[in-house]
């Protein structure tokens, strides 16, 4: 078994599909029912006594300067690439900090801290089942339980990946060369940093998947799935800000 002792909360993007609302906000700091997206991830950490935090940000940078007086042992990582390359460059320059790392989009409502249990078998996913269709990425497993696919244009019957990842030390060094190997040699910078072990070298893991349920953790798409969590948004949708 592995034991989770750090956290990489990604939040440098524009949060565009957002607009208005992330015009002056960036998205992880959006407040759902009064409490800012990546404030929910931080409460949670630290209940399960995960304190070593990196939060990587570029978009409004300064607005989350906040976060390191208030949370001791949260430190912020600027990432220079984010309005130029997708998300890779993101883990990219949190590469060094990915042994026993749990790795989760700053921009997610997490209302069950239990989903990030500190012990864990091997590196994987949080996935939710679905019998319906999901556009979003579905895992596929073989019979041991280990990731033998992934769909990037969804699908029914399969693991719905949410944005919250385990890697233990020995895959996270892994990670850490394929991610160079990426971005510094080949320069396959416009690509998501779950491609890398999902599509770029996927010989090269045993992922597995650990289940969570609809309502453990929330991603926030789109203004109509803000308004569903936060009906105090509707007015952005009328068009009036």
């Amino acid at each position: 078994m592995h034991e989770l002792k750090r956290a990489i909360i990604m939040a440098a993007g524009k949060g565009t599909r957002l607009h208005p609302v992330t015009l002056k906000t960036p998205k992880p700091l959006v407040p759902v029912n009064g409490t800012p997206m990546i404030e929910t991830i931080i409460t949670a950490l630290h209940q399960n006594g995960i304190h070593e935090i990196y939060v990587v940000v570029g978009y409004l940078k300064e607005q989350f300067a906040f976060l390191e007086e208030e949370y001791p042992g949260l430190r912020l990582i600027e990432n220079p690439w984010y309005d130029t390359c997708n998300n890779i460059s993101s883990l990219y320059v949190a590469r060094e900090h990915m042994e026993d790392a749990v790795i989760l989009d700053g921009d997610q409502i997490l209302s069950d801290p239990a989903i990030l249990h500190r012990a864990f078998e091997r590196s994987g996913y949080s996935c939710i089942w679905t019998d319906t269709h999901t556009d979003e990425w579905l895992l596929s497993v073989d019979g041991e339980g280990i990731v033998d696919g992934c769909s990037r244009t969804g699908g029914s019957g399969g693991w719905q990946l949410f944005s919250l990842s385990r890697w233990n030390s020995g895959d996270a060094r892994r990670l850490k060369g394929h991610l160079e190997l990426e971005f510094e040699e080949k320069r396959n910078r416009q690509i998501y940093w779950d491609d890398v072990a999902l599509f770029c070298h996927p010989e090269d893991y045993r992922l597995g998947v650990y289940p969570i349920s609809p309502g453990q953790l929330q991603e926030i798409d789109s203004l109509e799935e803000l308004i569903r969590a936060d009906a105090s948004y509707e007015n952005y949708l009328e068009g009036n800000t």
